[in-house]
């Protein structure tokens, strides 16, 4: 099965169980449901994936190349600037564990469209915001909502399609969740740049609007019946999730989603004012250009799935840290090439191939039934490091500027390494409670 986008770590997860509970449920209450695909489909229900996977991540990051902008434009510190960052993240790892089971007797059709309707809604906002703290909130809103797409996109595509072609349409959706990630830095910075970050807003609110329009028109409705089974109650599921932290295998999985996302996020939202400043002195629209080096999640992801498989898990990860942590150190040279295809080129391969290894760790560690709960905790605690990633550098950036970053980064690696070590190969704690 292709390898997870950072920005979707618990792919595999997700489309393991409600694939296979979906069609259990299909079994017992509609015997004469049509059947999966067995092909990727058609050029158009494929764009249409794709489509979603790009929607979904078109607003994520978008301020990340307009916080030097923001800084002199609000004067405002680095940390209060990064809050438009970190405020996304938040929201998602907030509303992620629920989003799914909010959702999960709905068309998975209709709630993708609908939170994509909805998510247009704060991003249009957005860009009336007099201030900084009410940009603040309305990104924040973008990322409570942005869960129900993703998730229920991922879903679907384990519901509609046979195990035999998962594989290749999820790398498909995949690879526009990573294209989505970069538009948006890349149509964010460039507008901003030449007619202001008040357009930045608009124009991602009309598009995100138009993208819900054709994926209405596009997407097939899907085939599977929604589920009847009664709900298990939110008193069981908050159990069984907290049941999950008496695991030490899945202690250290969600350590190492914490930590990876934070160097993600502290790495690029910081090197932004340390390209920025001289002797770089990268304009707003020459930043968006710069997350282009996160395109290399398509070729990298992949292949190091294939490398994890051969040395296996536990090293893979211990590399994957390091590659980041060596990636780290070149951003000090003071060369831009090295800076952007050594550094930051390095810390996007480790991290990638990080975060697919630990999404794969996350189906061993957790217990049979209890891998969607787990996979709600794990993305909850991916972008929380992610939104801790927004702020804390900006404590460091204070004391010694980008090298101070650089320490608390690597300190933050040197320690997962440790725990990715030593927790991927815990034993499985006595298994109590299951969702």
């Amino acid at each position: 099965m292709a390898a997870p986008a950072p920005d979707l770590p618990f792919t595999l997860i997700q489309v393991e169980n409600s694939s296979t509970d979906s069609v259990q449920q299909a079994a017992v209450h509609a015997p004469a449901i049509r059947p999966a695909r067995t092909s990727i489909g058609s050029p158009v229900t494929i764009a249409a994936v794709c489509l979603c996977g790009i929607f979904a991540f078109l607003n994520l990051y978008v301020t990340q190349p307009m916080l030097p902008m923001f800084e002199s434009v609000f004067h405002a510190s680095k940390s209060m600037v990064g809050l438009t960052v970190s405020a996304s993240t938040l929201g998602i790892a907030l509303s992620a564990p629920f989003l799914g089971a909010l959702a999960e007797r709905l068309s998975r059709k209709q709630v993708i469209v609908f939170a994509l309707l909805a998510l247009a809604v704060p991003t249009l906002l957005a860009a009336s915001a007099p201030g900084l703290h009410v940009l603040i909130v309305w990104r924040f809103l973008q990322g409570l909502v942005m869960p129900a797409i993703f998730a229920t996109v991922i879903t679907y595509i384990g519901e509609e399609w046979a195990p035999t072609a998962i594989a290749m349409v999820m790398s498909i959706y995949v690879s526009g969740t990573a294209m989505g990630g970069f538009l948006g830095r890349l149509i964010g910075g460039v507008v901003a740049e030449y007619l202001g970050w008040h357009w930045s807003f608009l124009i991602l609110g009309v598009v995100t609007v138009a993208g819900a329009g054709i994926i209405a028109r596009t997407l097939p409705r899907e085939r599977l019946p929604l589920p009847t089974h009664p709900h298990p109650g939110h008193a069981a599921q908050l159990r069984a999730m907290l049941h999950h932290f008496r695991n030490p295998r899945l202690l250290a999985t969600f350590t190492v989603g914490f930590g990876m996302l934070f160097a993600l996020v502290s790495t690029f939202t910081y090197v932004t004012f340390y390209l920025a400043a001289p002797p770089f002195n990268l304009s707003t629209a020459a930043l968006s250009y710069l997350f282009a080096i996160y395109l290399i999640g398509l070729v990298v992801t992949p292949a190091g799935g294939y490398l994890v498989t051969r040395i296996g898990i536990r090293r893979g990860i211990v590399i994957a840290i390091l590659l980041c942590l060596l990636g780290q150190i070149l951003t000090l040279v003071h060369s831009l090439p090295v800076i952007i295809f050594g550094g930051l080129g390095l810390v996007c391969s480790g991290v990638f191939i990080a975060q697919s290894t630990a999404s794969s760790f996350l189906r061993i560690a957790a217990p049979a039934g209890g891998r969607v709960s787990a996979a709600g905790l794990y993305i909850s605690c991916y972008y929380l490091g992610g939104t801790v990633g927004g702020v804390l550098p900006a404590v460091a950036w204070d004391i010694g500027k980008w090298p101070a970053c650089v320490a608390l980064t690597s300190a933050v690696l040197v320690v997962i390494v440790f725990i990715g070590w030593a927790g991927f190969k815990a034993p499985h704690p006595p298994r109590t409670i299951l969702d």
